[in-house]
């Protein structure tokens, strides 16, 4: 297919852009290419627009009607990054056709037409993002012990077609037990190490047992689970699911050495429901005309603060399992996907500094969510603009859930983590869209397929170039040895103004004091070294003094 089969005008004179907020209509030509729509000026004091189709939610058409007939109208672009920009086409027959242009472009549905597969970076690859996360690498020192082993068993991936091609399992469990223990789990999701704490403690992550295998009993199963007990007599399995009617569990006659816990994740009963949820919370933010008390009460009625302190009680009951009790711990919840790996994701951010570094929360991102098989492409092919009788039940925001849950720990221990929260922003843009493939396709599989590692550069690679780097770092960053146990009482939680209303307010003054918090670290660091250089210069001079003392004494201490 050639995208200029779909594109009736590619490009259009005297179209009007309403970026909305402060910021003043912009006159403009239109070009619409493969990719990206954008609007320039030929202006050296404006900004262009530079718009992939990728990150259009929804278009709203608007026609301008006089004496029933239509006068052009407005394109109502409604954005997975939140934005919502209007586009005025005076022309009836140009509105239709860059509407129709649009339409069918945002709904492509190939992996391999988005803009990541045309795109040719312009900067050097210092390190291929691709490699530097591999199970291998990440799990090298368990893997030098006597306890885990890296196996190959699902290479095909014929056991579980969401899990990657290489999977790290203890040393005494069998191929032949994975297959079966994959056959007794939803999806073939068999239990697989998530992290191991210092003590020892493992946590693992799974689905449910399959609807089908309720009631049975699978040894192969039982064996994976009580190979990591340990010295603990006790383990724990966390539901993070937990509806009824739809949850299947372990029995506790084959699970005696395993208590069993449900620690929903939220309310909702499907995932749809929890992007219905974000929906809300972005229109109340969209409105900033009403009252505070209205504007309040809508903020509760989206109960999406509900689900971000759900989702960090339950992390912080699992992470306590671990660090405090000793005992090994199994993460599941449905098909052992978005609440999951949200719980499993923030248990290690709270337990592990290094995950609240740059490179520590790109290794956890890879490891949590693009490895262990997240559906980046099924659940951010629609978002919160979308309109709820239209949008596809399998589309979700768990990982912008995820995201927010890190930002209150950020919010709550400011210090602790390497980064500032628009490096989070910034992971939130490109799960839904980006020139990178990173976030591309649904699990390792369809990756291998596409030829993603290949035909696309990777997202880590561009932003662990030092220039790139320096701009995700936060100004106030002191290592944390220490677990961070956060506070999750409702009133503890904030709204992430710096993404839910960045484009309906006014972010200067923000910006302007990280600008000074940025010079008041630089000022202290340069008096800290000019403190080093003075002391360095007394000593020199304390030496010359001695040395000045001893020749006063007599001439046999001086040549």
């Amino acid at each position: 297919m050639e995208f200029a089969e779909l594109i009736l005008t590619p490009k259009l004179d005297n179209v009007v852009l309403l970026a909305g907020g402060d910021q003043p209509p912009v006159a403009g030509t239109l070009c619409i290419t493969g990719h990206h729509l954008i609007l320039s000026t030929r202006k050296e004091d404006t900004q262009e627009l530079w718009l992939l189709h990728q990150n259009i939610d929804f278009l709203e058409r608007k026609p301008h009607v006089v004496n029933n007939q239509l006068q052009g109208g407005t394109l109502v672009l409604k954005c997975k990054d939140l934005r919502v920009i209007a586009l005025e086409i005076s022309a009836s027959q140009d509105f239709l056709n860059v509407a129709q242009t649009i339409e069918q472009l945002i709904t492509l549905d190939s992996v391999n037409l988005l803009y990541a597969f045309f795109y040719r970076p312009m900067f050097s690859i210092l390190e291929d993002g691709y490699e530097m996360f591999r199970p291998e690498v990440e799990f090298s020192k368990l893997l030098a012990s006597e306890e885990w082993r890296l196996s190959s068993v699902n290479r095909d991936f014929s056991v579980c077609s969401s899990y990657p091609a290489a999977v790290v399992v203890p040393r005494g469990i069998t191929d032949e037990q994975i297959i079966a223990s994959a056959g007794f789990r939803d999806g073939g999701r068999f239990p697989l190490i998530s992290y191991r704490h210092e003590n020892g403690a493992v946590m693992l992550r799974s689905a449910q047992p399959s609807p089908t295998s309720s009631g049975k009993r699978c040894r192969a199963d039982e064996a994976i689970l009580n190979s990591v007990l340990g010295k603990s007599r006790k383990g724990f399995i966390v539901d993070t699911w937990g509806v009824k009617g739809k949850a299947t569990t372990e029995t506790d006659q084959h699970y005696s050495q395993w208590k069993k816990a449900t620690r929903s994740v939220g309310t909702f009963s499907h995932i749809s429901q929890l992007l219905e949820c974000f929906s809300r919370l972005v229109e109340a933010c969209n409105d900033i005309t009403c009252s505070p008390d209205k504007w309040l009460s809508r903020l509760e009625n989206s109960n999406w603060l509900g689900h971000v302190l759900s989702a960090l009680n339950t992390a912080c009951v699992v992470a306590q399992c671990l660090d405090q009790d000793g005992s090994p711990v199994l993460v599941h919840g449905g098909k052992g996907l978005d609440t999951t790996l949200i719980v499993t994701s923030l248990v290690q951010i709270i337990l592990n500094p290094d995950c609240r570094t740059v490179r520590g929360l790109q290794a956890l991102i890879e490891r949590e969510w693009v490895q262990a098989g997240f559906p980046f492409h099924t659940r951010h092919r629609q978002s919160c603009y979308t309109p709820s009788h239209v949008r596809a039940k399998t589309s979700g925001s768990s990982f912008v859930l995820f995201l927010d849950c890190v930002h209150q720990l950020h919010a709550q221990f400011t210090c602790s983590f390497e980064f500032s929260t628009n490096f989070l922003v910034m992971l939130f843009e490109h799960s839904y869209s980006s020139q990178f493939g990173t976030f591309l396709a649904d699990s390792e599989r369809e990756r291998t397929q596409l030829g993603v590692t290949t035909k696309t550069t990777s997202l880590w690679s561009y932003l662990n170039r030092p220039e790139v780097l320096r701009n995700f770092l936060s100004p106030v960053y002191e290592p944390n040895p220490a677990v961070i146990w956060p506070s999750v009482a409702p009133i503890s939680l904030v709204v992430w103004k710096e993404l839910y209303l960045r484009w309906v307010v006014d972010q200067d003054q923000a910006q302007k004091l990280r600008n000074q918090i940025q010079s008041l670290v630089d000022e202290e660091k340069e008096l800290r070294s000019k403190v080093v250089r003075l002391r360095k210069q007394l000593m020199d001079l304390y030496r010359d003094y001695q040395d000045l003392e001893k020749c006063g004494r007599g001439t046999d201490h001086c040549e």
